[in-house]
């Protein structure tokens, strides 16, 4: 894993936080009381330098502006530009002159600064635990460990202290935007009626979103012909073992290379057909909803692919619901995240051992509307709760409890205590409509709202970046 891995695995924990609703699925309505409902601002970037860069950008630094008195300097546009231009020469996108590369990546650098120092302003702060618990996602994303994770940031020139000290800003970016920007979006039944009558007079009729199940079988580069052969076997045992009828979630764990097999049961999300590879596209193009695809071949390896659901107008109509059940503890000056984890640890050791009941737990301790429930939340469709609850609870399996895990609403143990899959009610497709309305006034109320921030601050351009 060299330093393009790590940053991958910092845009995945950037999905995590803050995904919004082609990749996570949309929030229903029904999730009031809970504490968990989910609306999603735009997500933050995380970015590194290129490996062996840093002494270069060293000799070279100045400051380029100053915002409200702090600067940002040359190495900080650099730093920030290269990443970007290694990300998109990955995806096989066009790069922008250099010069006007470093610009927007000013412009981006200062709105950041603008919103940490507002958040600091208002005492917004950001727990170890919660850092701890993102530079973990991290780790898991990249499939490493933590120290093996540290030497490789290490070897590209990044210290320890300075990737938390990153993920702490992007929390703290985070915090700052759904309390800000989140409490300004509300949706009204006419806005519903409004996109459900836009999506039935065909105006989108021509798009079509599908979410698949992937299975990615790595060929190593410069395989020989007999690792290819071996992996294509692995390939086709897991194409048989679905098509057979085994659960998918369950083979992608055994058998997939990746991320999305232990965080997601292989499921992609429900997305527009153009944001996919056109080999998955036309490769599954054909295939009833629930068809298997594969194993076809690309450079990364073998795929095998399930047609999980499809629909013209964005909203899907087969899902995966969860039942699940859990413990909040509500943190402030009383109770840090940190003491809070640990007592919900506590918890989740003794109901582990059979020494407490985790209904009768929720019930004297869980401070949510689900206490007297025993902290039952019911079934749920996917995207219902906030990022970071829901990729703990995709990671569960059927009677398994999470560590404690820290969202904006305190700290949670949950426990998934059924799976299944579930055809929407003409209601329930109603509420992520609602869902996608509302995704789409969070994004229109960040851009006004970072505008308004940008209106007001103190920003004095010196030396052009280079």
């Amino acid at each position: 894993m060299n330093h393009r891995a790590i940053a991958l695995g910092l845009a995945c924990l950037a999905s995590f936080l803050t995904q919004g609703a082609a990749a996570q699925g949309l929030r229903p309505s029904g999730a009031a009381g809970t504490g968990l409902s989910r609306m999603s601002p735009a997500a933050p970037s995380f970015t590194l330098p290129a490996s062996g860069a840093s002494t270069a950008l060293r000799q070279a630094d100045f400051i380029v502006a100053v915002v409200n008195s702090e600067p940002v300097t040359n190495n900080e546009v650099r730093a920030r530009a290269t990443r970007i231009a290694q990300q998109m020469a990955q995806q096989g996108a066009a790069l922008p002159p250099a010069d006007v590369l470093a610009r927007e990546v000013l412009e981006r650098l200062i709105l950041e600064k603008i919103q940490l120092q507002l958040a600091r302003e208002v005492g917004m702060k950001v727990d170890d635990f919660a850092v701890g618990q993102a530079e973990e996602s991290v780790a898991k994303q990249n499939n490493v460990s933590l120290a093996e994770m540290h030497r490789r940031l290490a070897a590209d020139g990044i210290s320890k202290e300075r990737f938390r000290e990153e993920l702490r800003n992007q929390l703290l970016l985070q915090r700052l935007r759904e309390r800000d920007v989140q409490s300004r979006v509300r949706v009204s039944d006419l806005d519903v009626d409004q996109y459900l009558r836009e999506q039935q007079s065909g105006a989108d009729a021509s798009r079509l979103d599908i979410n698949l199940g992937h299975i990615l079988v790595a060929v190593p580069e410069n395989a020989s012909p007999a690792q290819v052969a071996e992996r294509q076997a692995r390939a086709q045992r897991a194409a048989d073992k679905v098509r057979a009828g085994e659960d998918f979630a369950a083979v992608a764990a055994e058998f997939s290379d990746a991320p999305e097999a232990k965080t997601a049961g292989g499921l992609l999300g429900m997305r527009p057909a153009d944001r996919y590879p056109e080999l998955f596209v036309s490769a599954t193009t054909q295939l009833p909803v629930g068809g298997i695809a594969g194993p076809v071949r690309s450079g990364a390896g073998f795929h095998v692919l399930k047609l999980a659901d499809k629909s013209t107008t964005g909203i899907p109509t087969l899902v995966t619901q969860n039942h699940v059940r859990h413990i909040l503890l509500r943190t402030g000056p009383q109770l840090t995240e940190s003491a809070a984890a640990a007592r919900l640890a506590d918890y989740r050791r003794r109901i582990v051992a059979g020494q407490a009941d985790f209904a009768e737990l929720a019930r004297e301790h869980s401070q949510d509307g689900s206490a007297k429930q025993g902290g039952d939340l019911g079934w749920a469709n996917p995207g219902r709760y906030v990022p970071e609850f829901e990729q703990a609870l995709n990671a569960l399996k059927p009677g398994d409890i999470s560590e404690p895990l820290v969202s904006r609403f305190g700290v949670h143990l949950i426990q998934l205590v059924e799976r299944r899959e579930a055809k929407l009610t003409q209601r329930e497709q109603r509420d992520m409509a609602r869902d996608t309305v509302r995704e789409k006034k969070v994004e229109e109320a960040l851009t006004t709202w970072m505008q308004e921030l940008r209106g007001r601050a103190y920003v004095e351009y010196r030396e052009a970046p280079q």
